[in-house]
């Protein structure tokens, strides 16, 4: 059965069968092709297979058997493909040194190892052996599952790591005379086991694995949700290669990422915060448990820079002319959803001058400085964690990098460069400790659809928190490094609150990442103690913040309590201005005063515009004096997005320039209701983004439903003409709604 799901609907199936083997490492391995709007290349897996599994025999043999039937019912076999005989592609021949570079392969005609006798065996499972009988022995071969989408999978073969010189340390032999899968097995056992302070040691082999010769093709099979691989009379997970070259090509179309343009013009591709994640990128296992360090070679040409989501502050290797390559590692297991990419032409933006105070706190701190070790405060796998490190507590700005196109240098320097320091400081003093050791932030292009993401060690920042002022900056700013901060501290740390148990730390860690969010709100619940759970169940958080309309009650405690602050109080008197003055006819007497208006900040002017909005009608003339007396179409995206949902409700057309420019230029977020249409919702919920029944909308997308809805010609008009100009940057799943929209 291919299952047909919609991802911005469906949760996504968990196809990889991590109960019996888990990914511990990957290395990557590829070349970024802007001609083609591709990514190609292998990668390694390195395998732990739990000998849990394995005892529990009788079991163990009913569950292989139900995962071949279940295999054979769901597997939906693809053309084959034959690595040497693609003219288009690399050689899959080739070792790591010598790959081809820049996405521009060779033809592999070398057939040395006899591997492509077998048609079978070189293009997959073929029509004859794909057949399920159960009489038939593959009933009891062992199926390796990974979660994958829209790749080109060419070749699956064995890694034979005993060729590695050096590798004989990892066995019991001090000559490896006879190689076999056990002997094989057992060196990637040592490996993936090395203590924590062996990082470099184990990175090193690692690499020196992934360009190791292969020993043997294995059978493979792809479908719309899952990569699966057997290699025949491999009845066990304990049993079955544990490294693996996978050569595959992403797909122009892969909903992974985006090949789009930046705002200079040149080509650029990046990682989305994808409804699929990482699967469209590279094979995988996505289900929470499967926690993985990786490390990654990417090549591209000269021109480009590449960032991802490493702990190191990579810098490009010179191979040929015309063509770098960058190298990124992680040494703390992280789900492969956090695996994160961006190529472009982006500059490098540094800070006009740089005190000696900054380049003290920034001294950059090696993984492997663990000079000081707090006794109880980590809970997790061992790996080199910066919570154990004394140095580490005291760096208050870490090492980071600012990266835009050129064109946009200016507004970072004036806007964004300045806030780092204190933005860095300010998460320090409230949260402690930074958990990475270093930080890339990266003006993404117009077409990105929200304000901001965080990754590991790589934060990415919509173009628009550079316009207005530099209050969103520094609150995006803000907000993202804790994001990043909290993403990676929950699964480095237990935490100390009473209410957060020991057990509660450890499920975390598992289940923090992909977990559905019934699951994970019933086990946060349960580790709650009764007398502070205040009536709190799943049933109650549901239906009272997903499946009842209205203003849930806390949230309109939390407006009422608002409303009693200075701020708002201040909103709220020049809101009763505004009004007087929409109210006064054309000609006012002369006895009358003119009012006086207050200074008011962006979250302010964004709190006006939205009472704003309640007015069944403002003039023209109203309309005019709001955009003079605050310099609207200067302000921030919040505040512009307001500004032109007021143009579009009363028809000022006079302003319409203003949306036409926020449509083609601003592409940014804000959290909508998915039961209702535009201005509709009456608030904006801050739920996780796992609650399917929320959606973070493009506030762009917001605009073409309230210019459609409207039924006026001339909004309909500036919709289409706004969509021809811009659909092919937009991503996907927002093009496709506003295409919707304008049938």
């Amino acid at each position: 059965m291919d299952l047909k799901l919609d991802p911005s609907r469906d949760d996504l199936p968990l196809m990889a069968n991590t109960s019996h083997i888990l990914v511990k490492h990957y290395v990557l391995d590829l070349n970024v092709d802007f001609e083609s709007q591709i990514i190609e290349g292998s990668i390694v897996l390195f395998f732990e297979s739990g000998n849990r599994f394995e005892k529990q025999s009788g079991s163990t043999k009913e569950t292989r058997q139900s995962e071949s039937s279940e295999a054979c019912r769901f597997r939906m076999p693809e053309p084959c493909h034959s690595p040497g005989t693609d003219t288009r592609t690399f050689s899959p021949k080739t070792g790591y040194n010598d790959f081809a570079i820049c996405g521009k392969g060779e033809k592999d005609t070398s057939g040395k190892d006899g591997n492509h006798d077998n048609p079978e065996q070189a293009c997959g499972i073929s029509s004859s052996t794909y057949c399920c009988d159960t009489g038939n022995h593959r009933n009891e071969e062992f199926l390796l599952v990974l979660d994958c989408c829209d790749l080109s999978v060419l070749k699956v073969e064995e890694v034979d790591v005993a060729a590695v010189p050096g590798i004989e340390k990892f066995t019991k032999s001090p000559k490896l005379t006879v190689v076999s899968e056990e002997l094989r097995n057992q060196i990637v056992h040592e490996l993936v086991t090395l203590p924590a302070d062996r990082w470099r040691e184990q990175l090193d082999y690692y690499a020196g694995c992934s360009q190791a010769p292969g020993c043997g093709e294995l059978l493979f099979d792809t479908d719309t949700w899952s990569l699966q691989i057997r290699k025949t009379g491999t009845q066990t997970a304990t049993d079955f290669p544990h490294a693996i070259r996978i050569w595959y090509s992403t797909k122009p179309q892969g909903r992974s990422v985006t090949w789009t343009s930046d705002q200079s013009g040149r080509p650029c591709v990046y990682t989305i915060g994808s409804p699929i994640n990482n699967r469209a990128l590279f094979p995988c296992q996505e289900p929470p448990v499967a926690m993985s360090t990786w490390q990654a070679t990417v090549r591209a040409a000269a021109s480009f820079v590449v960032l991802m989501s490493g702990e190191n502050s990579a810098k490009p290797t010179q191979l040929q002319e015309g063509c770098t390559s960058w190298h990124y590692y992680v040494t703390m297991p992280m789900p492969a959803s956090t695996f994160t990419i961006a190529v472009g032409s982006w500059t490098e933006m540094k800070p006009e001058i740089c005190s000696s105070k900054d380049l003290a706190a920034e001294r950059s701190l090696s993984p492997s400085e663990t000079d000081s070790r707090y006794v109880g405060i980590c809970g997790h796998v061992e790996y080199p964690c910066r919570f154990q490190n004394l140095s580490a507590t005291t760096q208050e700005i870490i090492p980071h990098r600012v990266f835009a196109p050129l064109c946009l240098q200016d507004a970072c320097q004036e806007t964004l460069l300045h806030l780092i320091p204190p933005c860095l400081s300010a998460a320090h003093s409230v949260l402690g400790t930074h958990p990475f050791s270093r930080l890339d932030i990266l003006i993404v292009p117009a077409n990105f659809p929200s304000l901001g993401m965080a990754s590991p060690h790589i934060i990415f920042l919509s173009q628009s928190v550079l316009t207005g002022t530099s209050h969103l900056c520094g609150t995006r700013l803000c907000h993202e490094i804790a994001h990043a901060w909290f993403g990676l501290a929950i699964g480095a740390r237990d935490w100390t609150e009473e209410w957060l148990s020991e057990g509660f730390a450890t499920h975390l860690e598992d289940v923090f990442w992909a977990a559905a969010q019934q699951d994970f709100l019933q086990l946060l619940l349960e580790n709650i103690p009764e007398e502070k759970r205040l009536g709190l169940s799943v049933e109650n958080i549901f239906r009272d913040w997903l499946e009842s309309s209205g203003i849930p009650q806390p949230l309109q405690r939390e407006r009422q309590a608002g409303a009693e602050c200075g701020l708002a109080r201040q909103v709220s008197a020049e809101v009763e201005k505004w009004i007087r003055v929409n109210r006064r006819p054309r000609k006012r007497k002369r006895r009358e005063a003119e009012e006086v208006f207050e200074k008011l900040l962006p979250d302010q002017l964004v709190l006006l515009l939205e009472h704003l909005l309640e007015q069944k009608t403002l003039t023209a003339r109203t309309l005019h004096s709001l955009e003079k007396m605050y310099h609207l179409p200067q302000q921030d995206a919040e505040v512009r997005h307001r500004w032109c949902e007021l143009i579009v409700k009363h028809k000022y057309t006079k302003a319409y320039k203003d949306v036409e420019r926020f449509l083609q230029e601003d592409q940014v977020g804000r959290w909508v209701h998915k039961q209702h249409g535009p201005r509709t919702c009456g608030h904006e919920l801050s739920l996780p983004s796992s609650l399917r029944l929320c959606a973070l909308q493009a506030m762009g997308v917001y605009l073409y439903g309230e210019l459609m809805l409207g039924e006026d010609a001339t909004q309909q008009q500036v919709a289409r003409r706004c969509f021809e100009l811009t659909k092919e940057q937009m991503d996907r799943s927002s093009a496709e709604v506003v295409a919707e929209m304008l049938l």
